[in-house]
């Protein structure tokens, strides 16, 4: 293994834009939810004629459906990733469109017969309803309460109140209450295991959100504290949660 500072300069110098994981092949590994995400959307996005991917990050996980439908829309709210999507889907026919929190999306009221999501990273359940046409579908894979909070609270110590958020039951009032029927709501809850420092790092650079202000800097103590486990063979082991919703709009 490298020296703890060779790790983390790697991890510092790595590209984290888009959605994808590759750089952490052979350094971490996570368990998959069962029902297989990619190819249930790659069916119900060959079946519609008109589709909306909401936080398509990169465009990664649209990419790889084979057959898209002859109406494809992707938002996006952070602009290296817009850039990066509209590179890789645009040769497709995917209209990439930037979104900014809090305003309505740039798409009219019942354009879509589905709207579909990865990790979303705040439903707006309201612009959802308001897009999807009557009897259109939204079909999407989310994060789940506590999610990695093992690696989380690591470096920010216990956070009781926010591993309390994103549970699939509070996600379905919500969904409810915009005028959605759930139809089927699925839960998962999977291995993570950590070999290096480095890909510590690099997935702390990436997900900005789980350790706001990240620095290997500001959390020396904290990444070598990991490191001298993992020297010793120990992973760190966490747990990613993930939920499959399936709502209809009446």
């Amino acid at each position: 293994m490298l020296s703890f500072e060779a790790l983390v300069g790697e991890a510092e110098a790595a590209d984290v834009t888009g959605w994808g994981f590759g750089w952490l092949e052979g350094r971490a590994t996570e368990e998959r939810p069962p029902w297989g995400y990619a190819g249930l959307l790659a069916e119900r996005l060959g079946a519609v004629q008109s589709a909306l991917d909401v936080d398509t990050g990169g465009g990664e996980v649209l990419a790889g459906v084979p057959r898209l439908p002859p109406t494809m829309v992707a938002t996006e709210g952070w602009p290296p990733n817009v850039e990066r999507a509209r590179r890789l889907l645009g040769p497709r026919g995917v209209q990439v469109v930037e979104t900014v929190e809090g305003r309505r999306w740039p798409v009219e009221d019942g354009s879509f017969d589905l709207v579909t999501s990865r990790h979303p990273v705040a439903p707006d359940w309201g612009q959802i309803c308001r897009v999807l046409a009557r009897g259109g579908y939204y079909f999407a894979q989310h994060v789940g309460p506590g999610s990695a909070f093992e690696l989380i609270e690591h470096f920010l110590g216990p956070l009781p109140r926010q591993r309390a958020g994103r549970h699939p039951q509070a996600e379905v009032a919500a969904v409810e209450a915009a005028g959605l029927v759930v139809e089927d709501l699925r839960t998962a809850r999977c291995r993570m295991e950590f070999h290096d420092v480095g890909a510590v790092v690099w997935t702390l650079r990436k997900c900005v959100w789980w350790v706001p202000g990240f620095s290997a800097a500001r959390y020396l103590e904290g990444l070598l504290a990991l490191d001298r486990d993992m020297r010793r063979g120990r992973p760190f082991v966490a747990h990613s949660t993930r939920h499959l919703i399936l709502a209809r709009r009446t």
